[in-house]
């Protein structure tokens, strides 16, 4: 019996190790395949979409530039409007200015969205703030105001297109 078996295991225990053998080359090149067909499909995606994302980058930029204090009120004139009246209409304004824009943030990621929320925000606070003082009794007077307090300082939307800019960057 055991001259048997030596014979069969002589002829089976290569073609296990062939077997085995075949099984991970071949699980090997599945793998590899799967990765470079995922490589592709990312890549090709990527190509399609790089346009529709360098767009919203460029209106986002474009919106951050228009909130700028001395951007909106050099656009929106005050007219015969009171000073409370002037302020609601230059927040108003950014406002409509960001839903105009609020499809956008499918593009960028989230922490650049973010940044964005957080300039309109910032500017409109700062809009009420000068607003608020009492030296200011008119919409003339809050043009000049916003125009003379945020001269000396920078603007919350260049701090979001510096920021918009970095991620540009990284997509190249």
């Amino acid at each position: 019996m055991q001259e048997a078996i030596l014979p069969l295991l002589q002829t089976l225990l290569p073609a296990f190790i062939v077997a085995v053998i075949s099984y991970y080359f071949f699980s090997s090149f599945m793998k590899n395949e799967e990765k470079r067909r995922r490589f592709i499909t990312v890549r090709e995606s990527q190509a399609k979409t790089l346009p529709s994302r360098m767009a919203a980058y460029e209106r986002l930029v474009l919106f951050l530039e228009r909130i700028k204090p001395a951007s909106l009120v050099v656009r929106t004139k005050p007219g015969n409007l009171s000073k409370s009246d002037y302020e609601q209409g230059l927040i108003a304004a950014i406002e409509h200015e960001f839903e105009h824009n609020i499809a956008q943030q499918v593009y960028v990621s989230e922490e650049c969205w973010n940044i964005i929320r957080a300039a309109k925000n910032t500017t409109i606070q700062k809009l009420r703030q000068v607003s608020m003082t009492d030296k200011v009794t008119t919409a003339d007077g809050l043009r000049q105001a916003i125009l003379n307090d945020l001269m000396d300082k920078r603007a919350p939307s260049a701090t979001a297109i510096s920021f918009l800019k970095t991620e540009v960057n990284d997509l190249f």
